[in-house]
């Protein structure tokens, strides 16, 4: 499969903006629009793709996707911890792609240069799809560099990603485990995980979290929590 490889300087050029402020804490857009909105009487944040920034190309599909397209939480590093947000995903209209997913999830321990991360994400298109098959994709775990959905899929069939049930244009709670190697989601305040990566790929070890969309997807997110975190460095929580 031929590789296309974007440059970070590239992107880090284009994708330079203001951060933002939200809830008490900054972020910072890459290669996403983002902005603060009314939705559904609350104040949110809304993420979308900036496909002039970061362009989609439907010919080189998996090399132009889980990608660096993020909103990134500033000033705030962990190596372990548990954090928490609500989400919810519409297909953008017009849709630049016609078989969005309604892609949005986390990145998280992303490193300050943004050249390594690991993420899990959701499809909730899928979640109450008609095929099955469709529906084993609706949660997705991958890391960066080097680890995309589609390398994943061939390296270890059905392992790395799952069926849940969830849908588009409902919030969504989304609560990571991270422990060492370990990556556990928690899906709407559920007792049991209904995802476990219990080896994750990335080399990036410690870092900061990420909003995350992808292509045709026009994300809201709201009630971001850190409910617990280790400090790479002092092991402070």
């Amino acid at each position: 499969m031929k590789k296309l490889i974007l440059p970070l300087t590239l992107l880090s050029s284009i994708a330079a903006a203001d951060t933002l402020n939200w809830d008490g804490r900054v972020f910072e857009p890459v290669n996403v629009k983002a902005e603060i909105v009314d939705f559904q009487g609350e104040k949110v944040m809304k993420v979308e793709r900036d496909l002039e920034a970061f362009p989609f190309e439907k010919s080189i599909e998996v090399e132009t996707v889980d990608d660096r397209h993020f909103l990134k939480l500033k000033n705030f590093e962990f190596r372990d911890g548990t954090f928490e947000v609500k989400l919810l995903s519409r297909i953008q209209q017009p849709t630049p792609m016609a078989s969005s997913q309604g892609f949005i999830g986390l990145y998280f321990r992303v490193n300050d240069d943004n050249s390594a991360f690991e993420s899990i994400y959701l499809r909730p298109n899928a979640g109450r799809s008609d095929i099955q098959a469709m529906r084993n994709h609706t949660v997705q775990y991958f890391a960066f560099p080097g680890y995309k959905f589609a390398d994943l899929r061939d390296e270890a069939p059905g392992l790395y990603e799952t069926w849940a049930d969830i849908g588009l244009d409902e919030w969504i709670t989304m609560r990571i485990q991270v422990t060492g190697e370990k990556a556990e989601l928690y899906l709407n305040d559920a007792k049991y995980a209904s995802f476990i990566v219990n080896k994750m790929k990335g080399t990036s070890k410690a870092g900061t979290l990420g909003l995350y969309v992808d292509i045709g997807t026009e994300g809201y997110f709201k009630d971001l929590k850190i409910i617990s975190s280790i400090h790479p460095d002092t092991g402070d929580i």
